[in-house]
């Protein structure tokens, strides 16, 4: 039967209701500076506005953006989707020359850029007709100058189908260029449903969110979820990580749910302010974007509590692939399946697959596929990304694992991870697992080098815990008896840190490329 419709809510329509149930609620809280949600449903309009009668923007165009976490740029994404027009937006701190790639590649015809990057905007002029600057700027009115000239003015909301764009989600490109996985309006909506459901049910009003990442990818989403649902949203201050600063931002608006990764987690945790304040508030701290080692698991519930939920997914999937609540995690290794990051989200259907794309038996390991509403309608202008992407319906992760009897999902990595020494496949993970237990290391990653032997032999680069050094040779010897002789890495190397993406993952392309900086990685044989 052919569709009586295909037109779902255009998402801007979430702001609108806040506006009307709401309308003198907090929406978003920076510092000192309250605005609701009546405020900024005004100043959207006004916006929307002025891309339409100022720029001549129109449905489908899109719109990029390069700015650090604001009111502004989420005022960016909803006079974006009210006209129709697609939400781009940058993490910050990409280069100048980055960010003119995404200019191009994305097809902008506007563009909103932070004052503070000046650099970012003229290597994008070339390619943008229309830069706005957010902030006081040479390069003409800036955000607040055309809501000021046309406050009052309401365009309707676009009318949107299924398919239509909401949202160039850049991947963060950790191999290649980045590519702009288009997220649409009745995709998107599926997802907001799906995270208050699975992640942080029984989300209300009286909620209280704070935001610890960039709002240009899973910030954002988590944020549009806070929306949906008319929850308060809390931006830090400052442009540098602060713990303190944070949990006391936990205190003072008694915050109830957290969106980070892993590695933000760890430091958040670690840090001695926790301490300080009260954060009973707490009722979920959702962890994404990488597998979070059992030690580190540990030492989060024992300092917050039953609070944590875990979830796996990427960009192209919206983050909705499996997810662990509070009640699957637990301190006492007898009581939680270690090393699982959970079961199939609500609507969605994942399978270990094999090379010919048949179902894997539990136990084996595969590559993760997925399919259901929430995955993307493909990659922008690119049909050879789309071609490796897709597989009978399926869109396949580039992730490795097996699944148990229950339907748990257990990562073993990224296929490119992978690494084989003396014909064997090394997954580094399980490694880096063991040696984060040893009680001096407090962050590890496990390469695969080039050999002359084995071909390839695992490297480990590690970080020691606060007042210890441990000795290299000393933390092999200790990991002897607890992994295969042919699993244990042959060098291991102490640094003081490791680099970071911008998104606050830790990625073994970086720490390749620092080792090579450092002349620290082996050159391939002969």
């Amino acid at each position: 039967m052919t569709p009586v419709s295909d037109r779902v809510m255009n998402l801007g329509n979430f702001l609108t209701q806040n506006a009307r149930r709401l309308p003198d609620a907090p929406a978003l809280i920076h510092g000192d500076d309250i605005t609701t949600w009546a405020q900024i449903q005004a100043r959207v309009g006004a916006l929307a506005h002025a891309l339409i009668h100022d720029h001549g923007l129109t449905k489908g165009d899109r719109v990029l953006v390069q700015s650090a976490n604001c009111l502004q740029m989420l005022e960016t994404m909803f006079a974006c989707w009210r006209i129709g027009a697609v939400w781009v937006p940058a993490n910050f701190r990409l280069s100048p020359d980055d960010l003119a790639y995404l200019a191009q590649s994305s097809g902008a015809r506007a563009m909103f850029c932070g004052a503070q990057f000046p650099d970012h905007a003229a290597a994008c002029a070339r390619h943008i007709p229309a830069i706005i600057p957010i902030g006081a700027s040479p390069l003409g009115p800036d955000h607040d100058a055309l809501i000021a000239r046309h406050m009052g003015r309401m365009p309707p909301e676009a009318a949107m189908t299924r398919d239509d764009p909401a949202w160039y989600f850049y991947t963060s490109g950790t191999t290649g260029r980045p590519k702009a996985a288009v997220l649409t309006h009745g995709q998107m909506a599926f997802v907001v449903t799906n995270h208050l459901c699975d992640l942080m049910p029984g989300t209300t009003e009286q909620d209280t969110s704070l935001v610890v990442a960039p709002l240009s990818h899973g910030a954002g989403i988590h944020a549009l979820t806070q929306i949906a649902r008319g929850v308060p949203t809390i931006l830090p201050t400052g442009d540098r990580f602060d713990s303190a600063h944070l949990w006391a931002l936990v205190e003072r608006h008694r915050v109830s749910n957290v969106f980070t990764v892993p590695t933000i987690l760890k430091l958040l945790v670690e840090a001695p302010s926790v301490a300080r304040h009260d954060h009973s508030s707490l009722r979920y701290v959702i962890y994404a974007g990488a597998p979070m080692y059992r030690a580190d698991q540990i030492r989060a519930l024992d300092t917050l509590g039953p609070v944590l939920v875990q979830y796996f997914g990427l960009g192209e999937v919206t983050g909705n692939i499996t997810v662990l609540p509070p009640a699957h995690h637990a301190t006492d290794d007898a009581a939680m399946r270690i090393g699982t990051c959970g079961l199939a989200r609500t609507g969605m259907q994942v399978q270990v697959q094999d090379d010919q794309g048949s179902e894997l038996p539990p136990g084996q390991t595969g590559e993760i596929a997925v399919t259901g509403p929430a995955v993307f309608a493909g990659y922008h202008d690119n049909p050879d990304a789309n071609a490796k992407a897709f597989r009978d319906g399926w869109f396949l992760t580039g992730d490795l694992g097996h699944m148990d009897e229950q339907g748990f999902l257990y990562l073993t990595g990224r296929s490119s991870d992978m690494f084989i020494s003396g014909g064997s496949n090394i997954h580094p993970r399980e490694i880096e697992e063991k040696l984060l237990t040893h009680p001096d290391l407090s962050e590890a990653v496990v390469l695969g080098t080039p050999d002359p032997v084995w071909g390839e032999a695992g490297l480990a680069v590690c970080v020691s815990r606060p007042g210890h050094t441990p000795d290299p040779q000393a933390v092999l010897d200790w990991l002897a008896p607890r992994i295969p002789g042919y699993k244990r890495p042959k060098r291991l190397i102490l640094w003081d840190s490791l680099p970071k993406s911008a998104y606050g993952k830790i990625t073994r392309p970086m720490i390749r490329q620092a080792l090579i900086e450092r002349g620290e990685w082996p050159q391939a044989p002969g």
